[in-house]
């Protein structure tokens, strides 16, 4: 997205993750996390345009019961490491 104010961001119950949320329609197309001092990401294939769904391969996950060093633990080793956010040129 262009416009950064455009982009609210919302934290759950364990605030461990900041979900950016589109005003215009309400897609989180990513969720960080700060983790010993980096931010570490990950994005939803769902806010894409144009994504073939044949070469996604689903499962289902639950994390009820994870405790927060479990899933901090759990994002670094899956997520996008050393993210950072820059300003969109003109």
């Amino acid at each position: 997205m262009k416009d950064a104010s455009l982009v609210s961001q919302y934290a759950f119950g364990t605030k461990t993750a900041r979900f950016h949320i589109c005003s215009r329609c309400g897609a989180v197309p990513v969720v960080t996390s700060e983790i010993d001092g980096n931010t570490f990401a990950v994005v939803s294939v769902n806010a894409f345009d144009n994504v073939d769904a044949s070469m996604l391969k689903r499962a289902s996950a639950t994390f009820d019961g994870e405790a927060d060093g479990e899933r901090l633990a759990r994002r670094a080793r899956n997520w996008i490491p050393r993210v950072r956010f820059v300003e969109a040129r003109q």
